[in-house]
């Protein structure tokens, strides 16, 4: 005889399938970026680097290198690969003449972000299908789904 109550049953199947439905759309993307980094001729660290920078930069390059899990030696010559390439440029930090920090050029940017139209024009078709408390709430859950992932990754790195 089974002693899990029918909803805890029931509320742990659908968590299961949101894990399954976060681990497809993992992949999917992680297809979509090599696809991307292929027409584009980035490898996966550059590409999820210039997101990064594009995001919260200028940025350092020890920073970035925290918030993509590299070692600040690694990032040097990705930051070096990306440079030669025309993707970023390094510039003096306004607030540390000592320090330098890095940001993507726009032109280089409107390449990648025409390779992602696709993607953004099917979002905001599945977006329109939502009222603004249902995103919301969506927002909120995919927040903190990011938030558990960077913890377990601290986690991993310790």
């Amino acid at each position: 005889m089974n002693t899990v109550p029918e909803d805890q049953r029931a509320r742990r199947r659908v968590a299961n399938e949101v894990l399954n439905a976060l681990r497809d759309v993992n992949g999917h993307f992680t297809v979509l970026n090599h696809q991307v980094g292929a027409r584009a001729s980035l490898r996966h660290v550059d590409l999820s680097c210039l997101d990064q920078i594009a995001r919260y930069g200028p940025i350092g390059p020890g920073a970035l290198a925290k918030r993509v899990g590299m070692h600040p030696a690694t990032m040097t010559g990705i930051l070096d690969r990306l440079e030669r390439s025309g993707w970023i440029a390094r510039e003096r930090d306004p607030d540390d003449r000592r320090a330098v920090v890095v940001r993507t050029l726009p032109d280089r940017g409107v390449e990648l972000y025409r390779l992602y139209t696709g993607m953004r024009a099917a979002m905001d078709e599945i977006c329109a299908g939502y009222d603004v408390e249902q995103l919301e709430l969506l927002v909120g859950f995919l927040n903190q789904i990011s938030d558990a992932g960077e913890r377990a990754a601290a986690e991993l790195a310790d």
